[in-house]
């Protein structure tokens, strides 16, 4: 009896002396979490998209929190909210709503079937990821679209899908939130978070081949081949040319179209433009 009895004492001396321990513990490791970022995860919609640069909305919270004590939401973006959320943001944390001009995916390889023959028959996994670990894909050109959706797959918004007839994805851009999933997914690296543009109006080089430009123009009819020539008549310097590529700045850019017209390979593409108007050629006959 007395045996269980000092058991017993024992067994509830160690419990209260764990108990002890644990509560201080608890008391002096304690993490103060800022009531601010519960209010502010409260008005995000929750989509834990990644597209902001933080892990899931509560991370982005926790970011604008410590973005509004340093004093500045500046560079801050919930791109599915968009500024509507952004603005219920700044006024939870008691500062003006920045203005970030929005974003859309941009595919930039115009290598439809039709431009970039197939030469083999890749029979591996469907998925760009293998692919591209794997081969080259099913043409000759080792930069550009490999066809096989992860991009699709990545996207939560049902905003990006496979064109069967081009064999290239498209963008909705109505649906397209800028999340970046489409972006992380490619591992060619094709497709560019773009500012949406006046209008949604913007000029791309819709090519990233990097070969110099007699093996890019073998692959492909629309690649670009290096030749500069959109980097001269460009008068505003948005346009750069490295590695046998052009690139257009969309923040230097003027909608001109100029480079356009310049490209001889016509990798340059004007998106959401209206349709030129043909030109109206003059008479040669002598006026009256």
């Amino acid at each position: 009896m007395n045996v269980i009895l000092i058991a017993v004492i024992s067994l509830g001396a160690i419990g209260l002396i764990s108990a002890i321990v644990l509560y201080v513990c608890s008391k002096k490791f304690a993490v103060h979490e800022d009531a601010r970022i519960a209010q502010v995860a409260a008005v995000l919609p929750q989509a834990n998209c990644g597209g902001c640069g933080y892990p899931g909305c509560a991370g982005f919270a926790g970011a604008c929190v410590k973005a509004a004590d340093a004093g500045s939401l500046e560079g801050k973006l919930c791109p599915v909210g968009g500024a509507s959320v952004m603005e219920k943001v700044a006024a939870i944390l008691g500062m003006e709503a920045v203005v970030t001009e929005p974003k859309v995916a941009v595919v930039r390889c115009n290598g439809t079937c039709e431009n970039r023959p197939r030469t083999n028959v890749y029979d591996g996994a469907r998925t760009c990821a293998i692919a591209n670990a794997t081969a080259t894909g099913e043409t000759g050109c080792a930069f550009g679209c490999l066809g096989c959706g992860d991009c699709v797959a990545a996207c939560g918004f049902d905003a990006i899908r496979m064109n069967p007839d081009m064999g290239l994805p498209e963008v909705d851009e109505e649906k397209c939130t800028a999340c970046g999933g489409c972006v992380k997914a490619c591992p060619r690296h094709i497709i560019e978070l773009r500012p949406k543009g006046k209008k949604g109006r913007r000029m791309v080089v819709r090519c990233v081949n990097k070969d110099k430009g007699p093996i890019a123009n073998k692959v492909c009819a629309v690649s670009c081949i290096g030749c500069g020539k959109c980097v001269k008549v460009c008068e505003f310097e948005a346009i750069t040319l490295e590695a046998n590529l052009a690139y257009i700045e969309p923040q230097k850019c003027r909608l001109c179209r100029k480079c356009e017209d310049a490209c001889p390979k016509n990798a340059i593409q004007a998106m959401n433009f209206p349709p030129r108007k043909p030109k109206v050629e003059e008479s040669s006959e002598p006026k009256a």
